[in-house]
């Protein structure tokens, strides 16, 4: 069992992630149920309901797509992503993986690190091209 947590510790990170993301969803769903419950009660009484409850009930009913890096998505304030840094980073952490790879063999020969240094030389190609392909001049 000890040879369990620790050959596989870094599956920590994703599934915290996951709880993280579950129980985010989990608080949306009661604030929205919350509001929509008061909204009901102001309906009853035959009054109208503030207007912060009327915004904070048609944010939930939009279509907010979470991958929409152009900015026009109201998804939590996020802003839009500027792939000229991340073209640095991940080129830097490509030619850091694969130079340690090739001029250490730290990972035993096995060839692990030029293949982290392949990927993520990838993502900096991906990078670029978004960085080149944006015509609005924000990254």
């Amino acid at each position: 069992m000890e040879s369990l947590f620790r050959d596989f510790w870094w599956l920590m990170f994703p599934l915290a992630w996951i709880v993280g993301g579950g129980v985010s969803s989990f608080f949306r769903y009661r604030r929205q149920k919350g509001a929509l419950d008061l909204m009901r009660t102001y309906a009853e009484r035959g009054q109208e309901p503030p207007e912060v409850l009327l915004k904070m009930v048609g944010e939930a009913e939009e279509d907010v797509d979470l991958w929409d890096t152009t900015g026009r998505s109201s998804s939590c304030g996020r802003r839009p992503a500027n792939y000229w840094s991340l073209f640095g980073l991940f080129f830097a952490l490509a030619v850091g993986f694969a130079a340690t790879g090739y001029f250490t063999g730290i990972d035993g020969g096995s060839g692990a690190f030029m293949v982290v240094g392949v990927t993520m030389g990838a993502v900096a190609i991906w990078a670029l091209i978004n960085a080149i392909a944006r015509q609005d001049g924000r990254s």
